[in-house]
């Protein structure tokens, strides 16, 4: 009599201190994402995401020039005290003070007030529940903002106060209200050079 299952793997799962995942990704050509003693391998963009995070911080950029404020742009650790774990936003901006003066160690972010992250279909589950479930743990974060790259739509979840948070969704003609940073930036401005339509009567830009 056989086995209906003649084969059988064990598997292993190794969980890493944060000194061991920073050390670890110091060394390592694949960036990985940290939660709670497990790392996750990040796998390469495609042009469009590339494109539309790079119009994001570019607009953030400019507008935070002259500002204690900076836009960061993917390959920055932001950790996340209370949750254990690191992840890498593909736009973050941060105000915090020991960050005026930057030197080459420099790598890691704690105190964001926006997080921007452009969802793809291998990402968008985890940047919706944990991710979303994460960053609104961060004290000093105003403002989440997930980003379609397949069709025109931003969406914003912003804090209000001690009482919660707020959900504003942004479709082709609507210019995006980032509180955070008092900006206001028109959709077609995220999308620009993406492919995907983005004003208001659904022609490409």
């Amino acid at each position: 009599m056989h086995d209906a299952n003649p084969i059988m793997k064990n598997v292993e799962y190794t969980f890493l201190s944060e000194q061991d995942y920073l050390a670890l990704e110091a060394r390592s050509p694949v960036r990985h994402e940290y939660i709670a003693g497990e790392i996750y391998a990040m796998t390469g963009a495609s042009i469009r995401h590339n494109v539309i995070a790079l119009n994001i911080a570019t607009a953030l950029r400019a507008h935070l020039r002259g500002t204690p404020c900076r836009a960061l742009i993917e390959g920055v650790k932001l950790r996340l005290r209370k949750e254990k774990s690191y992840f890498y936003p593909d736009v973050m901006v941060t105000c915090e003070p020991r960050l005026l003066e930057l030197d080459a160690e420099q790598q890691i972010v704690e105190d964001p007030i926006l997080v921007v992250e452009v969802l793809s279909p291998t990402t968008e589950g985890i940047d919706r529940r944990e991710k979303l479930r994460a960053y609104r743990t961060l004290p000093g974060l105003r403002e989440y903002m997930m980003v379609s790259q397949d069709a025109c739509r931003v969406e914003v979840h912003r804090r209000r106060g001690e009482v919660g948070w707020t959900l504003t969704t942004y479709e082709p003609g609507d210019v995006v209200a980032l509180a955070s940073v008092e900006l206001e930036l028109p959709i077609a401005d995220i999308y620009f050079e993406s492919g995907v339509a983005a004003n208001a009567a659904g022609d490409e830009i």
